[in-house]
């Protein structure tokens, strides 16, 4: 087996990281979604009883227009003993139009909800989003069949 590390290039724009989803070849020009090209995985600190608390913030937001300003066509959130990861999917890079709507009502809305339950993975460190943001460093994905 040989391990391919992923360069920089290809895997890491501005502290995101892009990696085509199990989805993203099937839908493209089929109408079968979206096609999603872009990942960033946001990691952060959360009490695990806030789960339900931070998921009703997203449900919320989501069911509005900041997804669309921001170009977020997929959101997941996980949690692992008190860790907090959300992972954005769309078809670019979600760096700029974020820091287009850094200001926006939406967004600062959605930002002062969830600071009540989400801290900073290292507060010493953060000063923006970005310290946020998970570099990836290796990818594989299984060969067409057929």
């Amino acid at each position: 087996m040989k391990l391919r590390q992923r360069d920089s290039d290809n895997a890491i724009r501005r502290g995101s990281v892009d990696i085509p989803p199990r989805s993203a070849r099937a839908d493209r020009g089929t109408g079968g979604g979206c096609a999603v090209s872009h990942r960033t995985l946001i990691v952060a600190r959360m009490n695990p009883s806030d789960e339900q608390a931070v998921a009703q913030i997203f449900a919320e937001s989501d069911a509005g227009e900041l997804p669309h300003l921001v170009g977020v066509s997929r959101r997941e959130l996980f949690a692992f003993h008190g860790l907090y990861f959300h992972l954005i999917e769309a078809e670019e890079s979600i760096n700029t139009p974020l820091a287009n709507v850094r200001e926006h009502p939406l967004f600062v809305d959605v930002n002062t909800k969830l600071e009540k339950y989400i801290s900073a993975y290292d507060p010493e460190t953060w000063r923006g989003p970005r310290d946020a943001m998970a570099r990836g460093f290796y990818t594989w994905e299984a060969k067409p069949t057929g």
